[in-house]
């Protein structure tokens, strides 16, 4: 990825800040979604900690962005790579639907 482009964040948790966000830019997305999104996020951090995003690629790719707080030895590398591949395993259709919808609205691909 070149530096100058930009990834669009869909949404994300805290474990530090206890906080979800969510992008209104995406409010066009079911309630449904909404709300799948937001026991995704909040159940991660909860059990790994640190600080999950989504965020969408420049090319249209939902990754999944953690950081954590250096000082933050609870934070848990291993657990978290486990559950992103869980994640990415059980949510599999959502995930694929979430970047059809970002590639035909977003980067009008057909």
């Amino acid at each position: 990825m070149q530096e100058n482009e930009e990834r669009t964040v869909l949404c994300g948790a805290s474990s530090y800040e206890q906080k979800y966000y969510f992008n209104e830019e995406f409010s066009a997305l079911p309630q449904r979604v909404k709300d799948e999104l937001k026991v995704l996020c909040v159940m991660y951090v909860e059990e790994v900690g640190g600080v999950l995003t989504l965020e969408y690629e420049p090319d249209g790719e939902l990754e999944f962005k953690v950081t954590s707080d250096e000082a933050d030895y609870l934070f848990d590398d291993i657990g978290s790579a486990l559950k992103i591949k869980e994640i990415r395993r059980d949510k599999s259709d959502l995930l694929e639907s979430l970047e059809m919808y970002y590639k035909v609205f977003w980067l009008n691909e057909e």
